[in-house]
Parts: C-alpha cells; structure tokens; sequence
C-alpha cells in the first residue's frame, strides 16, 4: 500500500508513519515542518524511508504536490490544530486548519477520481470532545449520540466530519470518519494531561527535574498539574476520561483504513474511564513518588466536560480491533520516556 500521512511529523504522525512503514508500506508525509528539526520519534533510517512534502493543508498547491508524488492508496488525515487550547487561543487557524484543510483535500481527490487516476481510502481523523456533554448515566456513548460540541475545537472537528461525510454521500470518495477519544504517549506534548502529571511527578521525585514550576495546560481533559510545595495540583480532578495508548490509536487507524465501511463514523476508545485524580494517583504509583494531591480551580476550564467515555463496539466488530494496552502499561511508558529526557526538554 502506498500511504499519504498528513500532519506526519506529529505526535501520532511519527506513531502512524512508523507503523505503516513496518508493515511494509510505502509512505509519504505532508508536514509543514522540517520533520529533522526538534525532537522526533522516528529513527534516521525510517526519517529516510519517508517521502517528505514540507506543506499546509491549507494551500491547494502544497496538497496537490503530496497527492501527486504518493499517488495513495490510502490518506491519513492527522493534521490539524490538536489541542482545546490551541484553537481556543486562534479559533480562526483553528478553523483553517481544521475545516479548510480536509476542503482542500478531498477536492483534489475528487478532481483525481473523476479522472480515474486516482481512488483512495480517506481516513479522516476527529475527536470524541465532538459529543461535548451528556448525562454520565448515557456513557459510553456510541455514535448515533447526539454531537454537541462546547469548544472551538470540538466545532471545527465536527464541522471536518461533516465535508468529509459530504464527500462520501455526493461523489463516493471512500471517506472513513473517526471520533477518537483521548490518547497519549511518548512524544506527546506535556501541554497535555498525562505528560504533564508524569513530569511534574517527576520534578517532585527529582527535587526539581523537568517542568518544575509552572502549571501544564493538560488540553486533554481540562486537569491542569503542577508541582507545587511538595504535592501535585490538578485542575478538574473529577473529570472522567478515556484514555488509549496511541499505539492501539494507530493500529486502529491502519485496520479503519484497509478494512472500514466508506461513509461510516467509528468511535476509537477504550470504553473504560478513569478520573483525573486517578490517573495522579497511578502516576505517583509509577514513579514512586509520595506527595499529596490538592487542586487549583484556575487550571481547569469553565468549558470542561465532567466525564466522556465511547463505546467501540462499531469499530470492533468492523476491524477486530482491540486496545492491547492498559493505562497503567500508557503511564510506564511516559515515565520511562521523560526519565530519559533532560530538563530543558520540551
């Protein structure tokens, strides 16, 4: 297969790009960075193997280019503006990015496969935060519950899903839409929650390692850590998640793409939710750190979503997917990650 990955020097682009290439695939990645400048996931060798399309999703020119040197058979739509934050903080790139890019995209599939050269698999990549809140007695939520999106971010993948089913719907292009709940691992970002308590936990157990200080935004579920006195501060410490290693995420992602229903939405989770302060309290256990937890109201989000758990039973019974990490499996790979790192790691 010949694999197009946007947004392919990313957290979960580097996981994808690295998967499909064991597989034996050959992949091309669009990435608007230089994918060797900052850290990266993927060795010198797979950073070879890849074809590079240094471009925006947002420029026709630039999507014109991937699609004409991958020629694919599969695309991989990962790129976007990621986190709640960021696209609270510009909700006009966010906009961009997330709504005109997948535009741009699938009109220049749909100019390809009018012609006949070209008829790919298009796995659109959106978000669980799309669903916003319900009553916890309705979770986990499947996919015919309604979307109700409170944050610009929320809206925008929403808002993706709904050009991107279009497409399908009018012209047939082989969309395969995902709601994907949260998921972490290393590499990712500490802007989000479970990096963020795994290094704060560790600036605790090294009397001030990496991150020590300043509050981490913890975009995924609105339950911001820092370390502070001796105890790790949270936000929101009820807030209820479901939470994935990404290594399941791609796995996912590959099979939706080989073997998903065109036109359909799959919820990608694990079904299972955990709270916040849980999740402090695992990680505490993982770094063998004992400090107390307390919390701080200015780090969650007046938007946040009390709890947000899926039901996966759609994906499971399409692709025989099944999540082959536990959380605790996710928390020893972050710490085992950012033990390695230095301090002034990002």
């Amino acid at each position: 297969m010949r694999a197009l990955v946007t947004g392919a020097a990313g957290f979960v682009g580097q996981w994808l790009v690295r998967d499909l290439l064991e597989a034996g695939h050959d992949v091309a990645g669009l990435t608007p960075v230089d994918p060797t400048d900052g850290p990266t996931l993927l060795s010198t060798d797979e950073q070879a193997s890849v074809e590079w399309v240094l471009g925006d999703v947002r420029r026709v020119e630039d999507v014109r280019r991937a699609l004409d040197l991958a020629t694919p058979d599969a695309i991989f739509h990962l790129a976007g503006v990621s986190s709640v934050g960021g696209a609270s903080g510009d909700p006009g790139t966010a906009a961009e990015v997330n709504v005109v890019g997948i535009a741009r995209l699938l009109g220049e599939v749909r100019v390809r496969r009018r012609v006949g050269v070209l008829d790919p698999a298009v796995l659109v990549v959106g978000s669980g935060e799309q669903y916003g809140r319900h009553d916890r007695s309705a979770l986990p939520l499947d996919e015919d519950a309604e979307q109700r999106p409170l944050t610009v971010y929320a809206a925008t993948k929403a808002a993706q899903e709904v050009i991107a089913l279009e497409a399908f719907r009018s012209e047939g292009v082989r969309v395969v839409a995902t709601r994907s709940f949260n998921h972490s691992g290393p590499g990712q970002s500490p802007a989000f929650l479970l990096p963020a308590l795994v290094r704060r936990a560790l600036a605790l157990r090294g009397g001030g390692g990496p991150g020590a200080g300043s509050a981490g935004a913890a975009g995924a579920a609105g339950g911001g850590a820092t370390e502070r006195r001796g105890a790790l501060v949270l936000g929101n410490a009820g807030s209820v998640r479901d939470f994935l290693h990404v290594a399941d995420v791609t796995a996912a992602y590959i099979a939706l793409a080989a073997r998903g229903r065109a036109g359909e939405v799959y919820n990608v989770s694990s079904g299972v939710g955990v709270s916040v302060k849980e999740l402090a309290v695992q990680v505490l256990a993982a770094t063998g750190v004992k400090a107390p937890l307390t919390t701080d109201p200015e780090l969650a989000r007046s938007v946040d979503v009390p709890a947000l758990v899926g039901d996966s039973t759609r994906l499971r019974d399409a692709v025989g997917w099944a999540p082959e990490h536990t959380v605790r499996d996710l928390i020893d790979d972050l710490v085992k990650y950012w033990s390695a790192r230095p301090a002034a790691h990002p």
